[in-house]
């Protein structure tokens, strides 16, 4: 009795705390009257992931996607939500806040799904066979090459921290990242970061002395380096900085040559029975022909699969994938994630 009071007071308190939370954006793909029609939810954006859910649609004649773009730290939410309700309400998650997703795989909230396309995936993008990454996405540095001199360009985290260390730098208050409250991409980048302790200190007391900005997302930071608002961001996901620099050759790139972290976007499939639709859409994406859609947006970056240059003609010298699995419950634990948050806030608060 006391355990299902305590499950229905978690399911309502869940409930109540994402009653607010709404998709950042809803389209739908497919016909308008479809035989048969599964829900996607996902942190991608709907134009980022379009070609590949076109590609698989055309497989699959009379199915109807409904697509909902969210927030990672909202969609974290509403699923939790939905796993402590026992009723799931996406067929397919994919989301950049991985350590999300590995938490509530651990959390018993996905199904169980075995094909040849999981299977294939290196040990490091699957775990437990019921999370699954399916992109190669690199964490770059970004600066706008009109206003930023090629000298002044950081190659390494060390770099940077020398460009903000003169107290009348030309960069100060212009170096922008990700707001790691508000991001949980952000906040496993920043996270990651900080078991590097030969550049985390430094860099993170060049932000503070620097005024460096904490904003909110990939669009908003990219906008304002082509923008000129900032001349450099870091920790910026590289599948949306290299579409945003087809449009805008002022926008360079750069894969930090001391470590470069790449993230896969972590799949599940939510409930106890894996939805059959869904699923092979999940094969779909991890499939040679899936992996070919999602490289024409960039979700598998050419730096990540053979260590050339990208796009912006740069080296990637150290690969750090980041693995599925439960080392990434580190960063959803409550108390070091409220630790980790104060240090950042004050931070920036400085």
């Amino acid at each position: 009795m006391i355990r299902a009071l305590f499950s229905l007071t978690l399911w309502l308190g869940l409930s109540s705390a994402v009653a607010a939370a709404e998709p950042e954006a809803v389209r739908t793909f497919g016909p308008d009257q479809p035989a048969r029609q599964i829900t996607l939810r996902t942190t991608t954006d709907v134009n980022i992931l379009a070609p590949a859910i076109e590609a698989f649609l055309d497989t699959q004649p009379g199915l109807a996607i409904r697509f909902e773009q969210w927030g990672s730290n909202d969609l974290y939410d509403i699923s939790e939500a939905d796993c402590a309700s026992g009723k799931p309400g996406a067929d397919l998650v994919i989301s950049s806040g991985v350590q999300h997703v590995v938490k509530l795989v651990n959390d018993n909230c996905a199904a169980t799904w075995v094909s040849p396309e999981t299977t294939a995936l290196p040990k490091d993008l699957r775990w437990r066979d019921q999370v699954w990454g399916i992109s190669r996405e690199p964490a770059v540095m970004i600066y706008n090459r009109a206003l930023v001199p090629p000298e002044d360009v950081p190659r390494t985290r060390f770099d940077l921290v020398d460009l903000l260390r003169p107290a009348q730098s030309p960069y100060t208050g212009k170096v922008a990242t990700y707001d790691i409250a508000d991001s949980g991409l952000g906040f496993l980048f920043a996270f990651l970061d900080s078991q590097e302790a030969s550049t985390f200190g430094a860099l993170m007391e060049a932000f503070a002395r620097s005024g460096a900005v904490a904003t909110c997302c990939s669009a908003e930071i990219i906008d304002g380096v082509a923008g000129g608002r900032y001349l450099i961001a870091y920790n910026i996901l590289g599948s949306y900085a290299a579409q945003a620099a087809r449009d805008n050759p002022d926008l360079g790139i750069i894969a930090p040559a001391d470590y470069t972290l790449v993230l896969s976007r972590a799949a599940y499939l939510p409930g106890r029975e894996p939805n059959p639709t869904a699923a092979k859409l999940l094969d779909f994406l991890l499939s040679p022909a899936g992996q070919r859609a999602l490289a024409k947006t960039k979700l598998i970056d050419p730096i990540t699969r053979d260590g050339g240059g990208s796009d912006s003609d740069e080296t990637l010298a150290l690969q750090r994938l980041i693995a599925l699995g439960p080392p990434l419950l580190v960063a959803t634990d409550t108390m070091k994630t409220a630790r980790f948050l104060e240090r950042w806030r004050d931070i920036f608060a400085q």
